[in-house]
């Protein structure tokens, strides 16, 4: 099992989200790329679902990404996505000087533009073959604020592709 944290337990988190916080503004930038290409795809094919990717980000070598892979595959159903391919990650931790104040949560990994797997999605996110990625949470993209900023709006300005996440994006820790 490669998380802790449940969806039960992001929902019943006793910190209330600020709605100001930088993680409410890009849950909202995802929201909106998704909003986008819900109705690119109406306009194009109305009546065919949204197409995604599934994507993880296992944090061993050995690790199996076939659980996560089963809660994409899950979300995408409950959401009436199409799941196309499925592709996956080995985190590589990367080396850094954390500075006070950084805004990254976690361990620090490659960063997405760097990984094969992500890559591969990029790819047929480029080629028309899906409108989206489906992740467990923002940390298989990025934990880096700014790096997964750019991640969600390149896909969504480059591409018009939107990213969904199993597990929304924690609000902010009051400081």
């Amino acid at each position: 099992m490669r998380r802790t944290r449940s969806v039960d337990d992001v929902i019943a988190s006793p910190i209330p989200p600020e709605p100001s916080s930088y993680s409410d503004r890009l849950a909202r930038l995802r929201l909106q790329f998704r909003r986008e290409a819900a109705e690119r795809r109406n306009r194009q094919s109305a009546g065919r679902p949204l197409r995604v990717l599934a994507y993880s980000l296992v944090l061993g070598r050995g690790a199996d990404p076939g659980d996560d892979w089963s809660t994409l595959q899950a979300e995408a159903e409950q959401r009436g996505y199409e799941l196309g391919a499925r592709l996956h990650d080995v985190a590589v931790p990367v080396v850094t000087m954390r500075l006070p104040g950084a805004h990254a949560g976690r361990g620090v990994y490659t960063p997405p533009q760097d990984r094969p797997g992500w890559r591969e999605a990029e790819r047929l996110i480029r080629g028309g073959f899906a409108d989206g990625v489906i992740v467990m949470d923002r940390h298989d993209i990025s934990s880096d604020d700014d790096e997964y900023h750019a991640v969600i709006k390149g896909l969504g300005e480059r591409y018009q592709a939107f990213v969904h996440l199993v597990i929304p994006e924690e609000p902010a820790a009051p400081t």
